[in-house]
């Protein structure tokens, strides 16, 4: 289980395990699995919530 940095918030999408092994279904002549190695879109496999710059909308009359 990954440990997290202190104050650092974890990613909404993959709850801080940033990394997946997915089977391909097949099975290689010496009988093991193909794997692929799949990170997570949202924090690009850090497992850590980046943070955005806030949307500055200029505000007056």
């Amino acid at each position: 289980m990954p440990q997290h940095v202190r104050n650092m918030p974890v990613c909404r999408d993959c709850d801080g395990f940033a990394t997946a092994a997915v089977t391909t279904g097949g099975r290689n002549r010496d009988g093991s699995r193909p794997t692929l190695r799949v990170t997570c879109q949202a924090c690009h496999g850090t497992g850590r919530a980046l943070s955005r710059p806030a949307l500055r909308v200029p505000a007056g009359r």
